[in-house]
């Protein structure tokens, strides 16, 4: 489906929506009168993530708004305006905020990947924050999956000595918003099989700073991929490697 042509709900796969009901459930991400803002890059999970949070919107007896945001950090490889009239089209109020981060990161960084990175991700989740606030949503959804709550295990480990991992739950520093990773069980095959079955408008990003060398996010994603394939409950044993490290559902 072009992003031009007349948008259509799609109904995600049983897997897909399992994995991510059981994380909302387990971890109480989505609570009755939420307004949750999703963080929508675009890419093929984010993408995912919008139809399953929209399907459970209807189908599940807690009432919550959806609304979506997508942040332009003014990148030559990015151009996220095909985005807007498919968010038209499914009417789901939309909100695209372009800064030029990368611009800023130039001016203030070294030619460090990691750092352009950190940075990127440091500025696109303030501006997040500041449109949540801005539309009263109380929660920011984020799209990460178990594959990358996983390599975050083995880079924080292999690099930074360390046990940790992204959190399903939590609320940010200033303690007004709740950030919730639905997919926290979902693998991202299942997200790149529904995105190509369906046919989804995602928009390829190409971040020169990102991309120019192999990264160690990229590097761990092979050593696990290689890992899986003598090992199939790979990821299941990482799951529950990583629950003692995942902290609680705020209260």
């Amino acid at each position: 489906m072009s992003a031009d042509a007349a948008p259509a709900w799609i109904r995600p796969s049983r897997s897909l929506l399992s994995g991510a009901g059981r994380a909302i459930g387990d971890w109480r991400m989505i609570r009755d009168g939420d307004r949750v803002l999703l963080g929508l890059s675009g890419g093929k999970d984010s993408l995912s993530l919008l139809h399953t949070l929209r399907h459970l919107q209807q189908k599940a007896p807690v009432r919550f708004e959806l609304l979506a945001c997508t942040v332009d950090p003014q990148s030559d490889q990015f151009d996220p305006s095909p985005l807007m009239p498919y968010m038209a089209g499914l009417g789901v109020p939309y909100f695209l905020e372009s800064q030029p981060i990368l611009e800023e990161a130039q001016k203030t960084l070294t030619r460090d990947s990691d750092s352009y990175c950190a940075y990127c991700s440091r500025m696109r989740r303030g501006i997040l924050y500041r449109v949540a606030r801005e539309q009263h949503c109380n929660v920011v959804a984020l799209a990460q999956h178990l594959d990358d709550l996983a390599e975050t295990l083995m880079m924080s480990m292999f690099f930074g000595g360390k046990l940790r991992t992204m959190s399903p739950h939590y609320l940010n520093d200033a303690g007004d918003l709740r950030v919730v990773r639905p997919f926290a069980y979902v693998r991202e095959r299942q997200t790149r099989a529904f995105a190509a079955d369906s046919g989804l408008p995602v928009i390829f990003e190409n971040c020169p700073a990102c991309f120019a060398r192999p990264q160690q996010r990229y590097a761990m994603k092979q050593m696990l991929a290689e890992q899986e394939k003598s090992h199939p409950r790979l990821f299941s044993s990482l799951l529950t490697a990583m629950r003692p490290l995942m902290g609680t559902p705020p209260a």
